[in-house]
């Protein structure tokens, strides 16, 4: 009689099995992988942590978005606070003049709005490049909020429009901060999946190709111009979902929050977290956030005045991406592979010793 013990499934058998599934299945599960995890973060934490949790969840689709756009297109762009603005504008104005609308066609509707301010931008800019290109999507990003000085009734001048949405359903006695925090990170995740998908994808191959070379691209068949204004569509949708998510959190769209420094600290995050990669969209945002709050931290233990107070934040994350940088030009996505590599490294040598 034979007898056949079952064997544990090696990693590698398990691996072979989720490449069985489709990729939007998968990226599906991780997804709510990653909103458990939240939820579980916000459970433990106070109120203040559950608001920067939210902060990073829409920096980070925002982020991803210009990682797209910079990373894997090859465009860059000073101008991503602009989308931002439009989303959270549209939030503000459909929340104060049509409050029968429902959070989800608000917030896809200020992704909608900024996606085609995108398409205009990446039709008129798809034929420049380099300095030409951060050239006209900064003038973008400086005259946009000008628009609320010479609108002043519609879009409420510097004060900007403030305004409340009742999400929460009658009966759930979740806090009102924390119950945000998980909408938030719910549409994030959602758009992240379809993100990932698209980079994934025959359109995220595209992508690189015309990043790569353009002329190559152009002679394999693919429509150089065409992809760059995709590019720029699904970029600013992701910037106008987080403006969007960014005014439904705070209650409030006003034009400060939009200023060119918010695109310069955009595009430092997608360096600093690893360019072309939505990981490295991940460390960026969580490093605009809680760098930031350090720095002001330690402003506050050293009892700075007001004037370096305010620059320290900007100083210190200067610093960090120059050093994150220099040690790893890829970013800290590009710092935590080689470190696995490093890792791996022993292993495989051991194994190819016991090999021969």
């Amino acid at each position: 009689m034979t007898v056949r013990t079952s064997l544990p499934e090696t990693p590698v058998k398990l691996a072979a099995k989720t490449r069985t599934l489709p990729p939007l299945l998968v990226h599906a599960l991780a997804a709510l992988g990653a909103l458990a995890v939240v939820v579980a973060l916000t459970l433990v934490t106070d109120e203040f942590t559950n608001l920067r949790i939210a902060t990073v969840g829409y920096y980070l689709i925002a982020v991803a978005g210009l990682t797209l756009l910079t990373g894997l297109t090859g465009q860059v762009s000073l101008g991503h606070g602009a989308f931002m603005f439009i989303g959270a504008y549209t939030v503000a104005l459909l929340v104060r003049r049509v409050p029968s609308f429902p959070l989800w066609a608000d917030l896809l509707l200020a992704a909608a709005a900024g996606g085609l301010a995108g398409l205009l931008a990446g039709a008129a800019a798809a034929r420049l490049r380099g300095p030409y290109l951060a050239g006209a999507t900064l003038a973008l990003a400086v005259g946009l909020p000008a628009l609320t000085r010479r609108f002043t009734d519609f879009l409420g001048g510097s004060n900007g429009l403030s305004f409340t949405v009742h999400s929460r359903p009658a009966g759930v006695t979740v806090p009102e901060l924390r119950w945000q925090t998980w909408i938030v990170w719910l549409s994030v995740l959602v758009a992240l999946v379809l993100v990932v998908n698209i980079v994934r994808g025959r359109l995220g191959r595209d992508f690189r190709a015309v990043r790569d070379d353009e002329v190559a691209a152009s002679l394999s068949g693919i429509a150089v111009g065409r992809t760059k204004i995709l590019a720029f569509l699904v970029s600013a949708v992701c910037g106008g979902l987080a403006g969007g998510l960014q005014a439904f959190l705070l209650g409030t769209a006003a034009p400060g929050s939009f200023t060119p420094a918010l695109s310069l600290s955009l595009l430092a995050a997608v360096v600093l977290g690893g360019l072309g990669s939505l990981w490295g969209a991940l460390w960026g945002a969580v490093a605009l956030v809680y760098f930031q709050a350090w720095s002001e931290d330690l402003a506050d233990a050293l009892h700075l005045n007001t004037d370096v107070a305010n620059n320290l934040p900007l100083a210190v994350y200067g610093v960090i991406l120059i050093v994150v940088v220099l040690a790893f030009p890829r970013g800290i996505q590009g710092g935590f592979q080689l470190l696995r590599k490093l890792l791996r490294r022993p292993a495989e040598q051991k194994e190819n010793h016991e090999n021969h």
